[in-house]
């Protein structure tokens, strides 16, 4: 029977131990912490599918860059930002992951952001959109390819801030609606704002906040918009019920996901601008998209599985430019000022804070009777450049 001697076991010894080491030389781990469950389920779903199909369409079909397979390790934060912060730890410090994307919620992303500075490690946030998140809690390892509060704000600013229109705001009592109704106030110019509604994120009977809009814009002269900023569950267009038309007031809002936007049909031509809709954008990375999720989902693809794919053709951009080295500080230098192909055009990491510059899409609703919901025409696409999004950062 063979016995090796002291020698030859301590070198087996060594090789047991770098194998793992050469298996991570050969992978390239991305940790992506979403909401697989609680009240942002359905957008990171979605997330996470699009993410997915981005690798494999930016990899062509292979899901390796620079001969290293990638592997992607999901994480549930379930909507809470404790969590969310101890999942990006583990996925970085036990789980090895070279860099991170998510989460889904604003409050989540705002825990998660020290974790990346402590580990020096990159983290992609989609789609979480206060602007805090590259405005005073940024850090040099944060990339955020989804858009950002005032980048909803300006697009919205453009669909409806005219002269002598009057506008009071219904939002969630959280970061998302509290940086939303912050960043529109900043970009409305010729209307008037009046009154700012905040109820709390699980709110289900709207009618004690839809009251107070209404008697703040009823004996209002000219045309009278609520403007509403919400995620997720509850339905704050049942407002519409209250006989709003009674004292001539309208409702506006940005894009949504598909389910949510059935609320939308009972607004026909109601405008605002969104971040994304399957049918807006005409690209040969967008037809992919489309063509891939009918495939695989037998629908068309929503907001945010546009958001997980742009996420993953980022995440490609940079791995080819710095040739699969996932060293944060050389990706911090391929990635800043680096533009990137994505469903909605081409994106652009703006240097000063990693913001994606990206276009939105001023829409009017229709209701098309062979939609379950309200269909986003596209009256314009208003480009990066004709957005002034300031940095926040004051880096």
């Amino acid at each position: 029977m063979f016995k090796p001697s002291l020698l030859q076991a301590a070198a087996l010894a060594a090789m047991v131990i770098q194998l793992p080491a050469a298996l991570a030389q050969s992978e390239i781990r991305i940790a992506h912490v979403y909401s697989k469950t609680g009240p942002l389920e359905a957008y990171g779903k979605q997330t996470q599918a699009g993410l997915m199909m981005g690798l494999e369409y930016a990899t062509g079909g292979t899901m390796a860059v620079a001969g290293k397979k990638l592997v992607v390790i999901e994480k549930d934060d379930q909507g809470k930002p404790d969590l969310g912060k101890s999942q990006l730890a583990t996925a970085y410090s036990d789980d090895k992951a070279d860099l991170a994307v998510g989460p889904s919620a604003s409050g989540v992303a705002l825990a998660m952001l020290p974790v990346a500075e402590e580990y020096k490690k990159i983290l992609i946030v989609e789609p979480a959109v206060a602007d805090s998140i590259t405005g005073d809690k940024w850090n040099k390892y944060i990339f955020r390819t989804g858009r950002n509060s005032s980048q909803d704000a300006i697009g919205n600013a453009v669909a409806i801030d005219k002269p002598g229109v009057t506008i009071a705001t219904l939002a969630q009592d959280n970061a998302f609606g509290r940086d939303g109704v912050k960043a529109f106030k900043e970009a409305v110019k010729k209307g008037k704002l009046v009154h700012e509604e905040y109820l709390p994120a699980a709110t289900t009977d709207f009618t004690a906040g839809a009251q107070r809009l209404i008697d703040k814009l009823k004996d209002q002269p000219g045309k009278k918009i609520i403007w509403i900023v919400w995620a997720g569950a509850g339905n704050p267009f049942k407002i519409a019920d209250m006989d709003l038309k009674r004292y001539g007031i309208e409702i506006a809002t940005g894009g949504n996901i598909l389910p949510a936007m059935a609320a939308y049909k009972n607004l026909p031509g109601m405008e605002g601008a969104t971040y994304y809709y399957y049918g807006i954008p005409k690209n040969p990375v967008n037809e992919a998209l489309v063509s891939m999720n009918y495939k695989q989902f037998k629908a068309p693809p929503d907001f945010f599985t546009a958001g997980g794919f742009s996420a993953a053709m980022a995440i490609v951009t940079a791995l080819k430019k710095s040739n699969g080295d996932t060293k944060a500080n050389t990706l911090i230098k391929a990635m800043e000022g680096m533009s990137f192909d994505t469903p909605k055009g081409q994106m652009t990491f703006r240097k000063q804070d990693h913001q994606a510059m990206q276009s939105m899409y001023h829409f009017r609703i229709k209701n098309d009777p062979t939609f379950a919901w309200g269909v986003p025409e596209l009256v314009r696409e208003i480009k990066p450049e004709e957005m002034d999004v300031p940095v926040r950062n004051g880096r």
